[in-house]
């Protein structure tokens, strides 16, 4: 046999009260049906919870242990209304991020410090993968938003940008080209040891560094995928890399950064990414917060 919430709100009703008729005036009910609930609620335990004199009324043992179990069920059931108003609305529950290395250093603080202050009820999971790896992980819905390079297939994803940046030569400290007071060109590292961006694991990179230069005219014998990874390259003096201008942020020692002219002013990218059939409030809310923090850097 089962009990219903009517019951137990009965049962708490005269606990507090200790009087059936005051309990009944609570309820807004009559004497005789609290009763009959108090009845089919011992029923339903199995035990006596009240004992019951012309004079007076007090719990059992047993119905002092139910009478706490009692007030944590009604608490729950009566806010669970509001706990799903607030996921309808987008404002709780679980948001898992992947998130490429690069944009840990810079952008990821001021986004989780914006939603932990517009969002406090949202849990979030973070992930760390290169871009490739966060496209799969969103087609297995294994995370739910990716914060990462583009392109993205737009019949799969869905994605807003929400940084720029520009893209810097990371040189070991005293190089000659650290001098420069002006840019520099692309053909000014020709002669370089370049150490190159995967071209499967990091694509977005490694093409923007075949389209200013072909890559048969790069001198390189690492290949990465991780910005981190090349910026510790480059402290150790194995070679010259082109980073994002975030990778500045990393403050290894032994590295200095310079600009590289481009076409583009602020030619790297960062997008926030989901799936193209989210159509979680709480999804579409994490990516506008994600926009409103990058827009103040």
């Amino acid at each position: 046999m089962t009990y219903t919430l009517d019951q137990v709100r009965s049962l708490v009703a005269v606990a507090e009260e200790l009087h059936f008729g005051r309990a009944a005036e609570r309820l807004q009910m009559t004497q005789p049906p609290l009763s009959r609930q108090i009845q089919r609620l011992e029923a339903a335990v199995g035990v006596q919870l009240l004992r019951r004199s012309n004079r007076r009324v007090e719990l059992t043992d047993a119905g002092r242990a139910f009478l706490g179990e009692a007030r944590r069920l009604l608490s729950i059931a009566d806010g669970a209304p509001q706990v799903a108003r607030t996921v309808a609305a987008g404002l709780s529950g679980i948001v898992r991020i992947g998130f490429t290395a690069s944009s840990a250093f810079r952008l990821l603080g001021p986004i989780l410090a914006r939603v932990s202050e517009a969002l406090p009820d949202v849990t979030i999971e973070l992930r760390e993968m290169v871009t490739k790896h966060q496209l799969e992980a969103l087609t297995k819905s294994t995370i739910d938003v990716a914060i990462g390079r583009p392109p993205f297939d737009p019949a799969q994803f869905g994605s807003r940008r929400i940084h720029s940046e520009r893209l810097l030569v990371a040189l070991p400290e005293g190089h000659l080209l650290s001098r420069r007071t002006s840019p520099i060109n692309v053909e000014d590292l020709a002669n370089e040891d370049i150490i190159m961006h995967s071209p499967v694991e990091a694509r977005y990179f490694y093409d923007i560094a075949t389209r200013m230069m072909p890559i048969s005219r790069w001198r390189h014998r690492f290949t990465v995928s991780q910005v981190p990874t090349m910026v510790a390259l480059v402290a150790a003096g194995s070679g010259v890399a082109l980073v994002p201008e975030s990778a500045a942020a990393f403050g290894l020692a032994g590295v200095t950064y310079a600009p590289l002219a481009t076409t583009e002013p602020r030619p790297v990218e960062l997008h926030a990414v989901w799936r193209g059939d989210d159509t979680r409030p709480l999804t579409r809310r994490m990516v506008h917060e994600f926009s409103q923090a990058a827009d103040g850097l």
